[in-house]
């Protein structure tokens, strides 16, 4: 049985109960969104891990790390110093998005390089599958799509990003809708030209009860990507990106009530003043499942600093009530990236991810401001680096730049703001 049909008899896992313990809530809470479909705990039952990890309702905002093999760079070695240093910085998830290379070897060597959970885009090894057999990625069947499904499901998978909202009939009312960038997804893109060259409805859409039965046999969270997301933020919440919302949001009431547990994906570029919008309308249209948003970027002018653009995107997302941020490094968009731009779209995301958690009053998260307070007040820096997001970069930064035996800062130093006011009120 999936947790949530577990959820739904009333009985609390072992996956919730760590759940409740790593957030501090009471494990009946877990069990009784679970079964609202509120929370979701991706967590293939193939998989023999301690580690749970919830998203959702009332729970601290998560991060997500995409790795994978691409092009020219097709090293797994490579990718997995990414997933450990993304893991050591603290990351909440990894996604193995390969597209090129090895990919069965480098989707296992994620799955055992890590207890997080991981998802997959299945449709890109797919296409990668069919233009190696045939010469084109327009010749795959529904069969061979659904084989990598249940492949990608055997190994471990915890969760899949699934296309199931394109359809012929939003790509038709794309084509009057005049956006700038029309179809940004990947995933997206190769469904739309196989559906558009055999003139047949998304096989993921036709066929979502064949992908319903997979997801619930190994309990595999299904993330309902968004192929119509924008990709200028002049395109943001047209008609075509609306329509496919509200068939995500009928696909995840079916999922629901089949037993899958479902979360919804979401943009990409969106204006600072349409995020809460955007936000409100998916937790309306798909019935509060938990929203995973890659940024959002605010602006389409930052280029090579999109880091910082998706950090601002995200606190603000995060805070109208977003439960999952996918990092963007700054690289985005311009290049693949290194194990330094891993370590900057991490951080960058785990920073929107505090800011939002604060706006949303989780009390975790004004504890730990609080103990900061305290720590620079007192001039407490082992305590201040201890409880920075990155401490290991802190403590390079405190230990390089300040004069030794110093108390004060390097700014500062014998003029610290701080001992002076404390020496006139104490």
């Amino acid at each position: 049985m999936t947790q949530l049909i577990k959820a739904k008899a009333g009985k609390i896992t072992p996956a919730m109960k760590f759940v409740a313990e790593n957030e501090g809530v009471r494990p009946e809470v877990i069990r009784s969104e679970v079964e609202a479909g509120r929370i979701v705990i991706p967590k293939n039952k193939q998989r023999k891990v301690k580690f749970s990890q919830g998203f959702g309702k009332g729970l601290r905002t998560k991060v997500n790390t995409s790795v994978g093999l691409y092009r020219d760079y097709t090293d797994i070695q490579t990718e997995l110093k990414k997933v450990n240093l993304a893991v050591s910085l603290g990351t909440d998830a990894v996604m193995d998005l390969s597209k090129d290379g090895d990919i069965d070897n480098a989707r296992r060597e994620v799955l055992k390089a890590t207890e997080l959970p991981v998802g997959t885009l299945p449709i890109y090894q797919a296409a990668k599958e069919s233009q190696e057999k045939t010469g084109s990625i327009l010749n795959m069947t529904v069969d061979d799509i659904f084989k990598i499904v249940e492949k990608q499901a055997e190994d471990g998978v915890d969760f899949m990003g699934i296309h199931a909202g394109l359809r012929l009939e939003v790509l038709e009312r794309l084509k009057f809708e005049g956006r700038v960038e029309g179809l940004v997804s990947h995933g997206g893109q190769i469904l739309a030209g196989w559906m558009l060259h055999n003139q047949q409805e998304n096989p993921f859409y036709e066929e979502y009860g064949r992908l319903l039965k997979i997801a619930k046999e190994y309990d595999i969270t299904l993330s309902l990507a968004d192929t119509f997301r924008p990709g200028a933020i002049s395109d943001s919440l047209d008609r075509a990106q609306i329509q496919e919302l509200i068939i995500l949001g009928e696909l995840v009431d079916q999922g629901r009530d089949y037993g899958v547990q479902m979360m919804v994906k979401g943009p990409g570029h969106v204006p600072l003043d349409q995020i809460k919008s955007t936000i409100q309308l998916q937790k309306e249209l798909c019935h509060d499942a938990p929203y995973f948003v890659f940024g959002p970027l605010v602006t389409d002018l930052a280029t090579g600093e999109d880091d910082i653009n998706s950090a601002i995107g995200g606190a603000f997302a995060a805070a109208a009530g977003a439960d999952f941020l996918c990092y963007v490094t700054p690289v985005e968009h311009l290049n693949f990236p290194t194990e330094e731009d891993i370590r900057d779209g991490v951080m960058a995301a785990k920073i929107a991810a505090q800011v939002g958690d604060l706006s949303k009053g989780r009390e975790e998260a004004w504890r730990k401001e609080e103990k900061m307070a305290k720590a620079r007040k007192e001039l407490n820096w082992e305590a201040e680096i201890n409880l920075s997001l990155n401490p290991e970069n802190a403590k390079q930064v405190r230990e390089g730049r300040n004069p030794a035996g110093s108390d004060g800062c390097a700014m500062c130093g014998e003029y610290c703001a701080i001992k002076v006011v404390d020496g006139y009120l104490n």
